[in-house]
């Protein structure tokens, strides 16, 4: 009776597959075929084989926005694996209040990053609040061009970045404090251990799985980011901060060259899947030590 009966798991998967494979396998194997053409926004293409990818080791703006994309990910990685540990050690307490303090940490998590990238051009602005402020505790004597200085500008949304992304991340490292053994803490205070040895004695070597999740989510996202770069800069000032994703949106959407838009996606594409490949090639070494 059962196996006459095979198909009916697969009547109710059918909506769900029919949405997924119209909404992202569709598209990426759309976007592979397009990327051999010399496809226009509005109108098909002809098959061009591997210009495009050719036309992509040419391209200095290419480069550039991959280089800007690493850049960024180094910038922002490395914070978002030490940052949130800190501020998940710190509200890992049960003091009175400090569901308060973790709700207020992670309510930058729930806003919209075009509200929070709005607001917080607003504050980075040449008359806004980050200059006023530094300017009264005489940190800074003229007022920063944080959104409008090439060198500043990448490093501005590094930092909007890092402060969104904060209780994201803490709430996967609170996780990870709650599954170590309280027996342990307490053995090394009896051998007189200190809170900052029993940081690096315990807390790291136990999250170390967490900390290359977050390492892995946060090296995906960083090569992804595309939001923050175009509600803050535009990719400005002289393509100073102009990340990869938005180069592809730039050739895409307004150079309204597909194809090659296309290509850079897939050369995208075989980037994320090489940093999953490494993170998961740590986890299994950090596994078997």
């Amino acid at each position: 009776m059962i196996g006459r009966r095979w198909y009916v798991p697969w009547l109710f998967l059918l909506p769900s597959l029919v949405l997924l494979g119209a909404f992202y396998w569709w598209p990426v194997v759309n976007t592979g075929i397009l990327a051999l053409t010399d496809a226009h926004t509005l109108r098909g293409g002809e098959f061009t084989g591997l210009d495009n990818f050719r036309r992509m080791i040419g391209d200095s703006f290419f480069w550039n926005a991959l280089e800007n994309s690493l850049t960024f990910a180094v910038g922002v990685v490395p914070a978002l694996i030490v940052l949130p540990l800190l501020l998940a050690v710190l509200v890992n307490t049960k003091l009175p209040g400090i569901a308060f303090f973790r709700t207020v940490f992670f309510s930058p998590v729930i806003a919209s990053m075009v509200v929070v990238a709005l607001i917080w051009s607003w504050m980075l602005r040449t008359d806004g609040l980050v200059n006023y402020v530094l300017q009264q505790l005489q940190i800074i004597n003229e007022p920063a061009g944080w959104l409008s200085d090439p060198s500043l500008a990448l490093i501005s949304v590094i930092i909007v970045t890092v402060w969104k992304g904060l209780g994201y991340y803490m709430v996967i490292y609170l996780a990870g404090l709650q599954n170590i053994p309280d027996d342990l803490y307490e053995a090394a205070s009896v051998d007189g251990a200190g809170a900052i040895r029993r940081f690096w004695s315990i807390t790291v070597p136990m999250m170390r799985p967490s900390m290359v999740l977050v390492g892995t989510l946060s090296a995906i996202n960083a090569i992804k980011v595309f939001t923050e770069v175009f509600v803050l800069t535009g990719g400005g000032p002289f393509r100073s901060s102009e990340t990869l994703v938005l180069y592809i949106y730039e050739r895409g959407f307004e150079g309204l060259e597909m194809g090659y838009a296309s290509a850079m996606s897939l050369s995208l594409f075989v980037l994320v899947l090489v940093l999953s490949l490494v993170s998961q090639w740590i986890t299994r070494r950090r596994a078997q030590l």
